[in-house]
């Protein structure tokens, strides 16, 4: 289930345009950089 939440016009200009670059659909560029945020800091359990 996806939360409903609420995102800047331009932050969601800027997932739509590396959608675009990388041949993606928006659903698979924010998973992408969801993911990619996650792997950049380190959580509560040190993973």
């Amino acid at each position: 289930m996806r939360p409903a939440i609420d995102i800047s016009h331009g932050t969601h200009g800027d997932v739509k345009d590396y959608a675009e670059a990388n041949d993606l659909d928006l659903s698979e560029a924010y998973e992408e950089l969801i993911a990619a945020g996650f792997a950049s800091v380190e959580t509560p359990d040190g993973n």
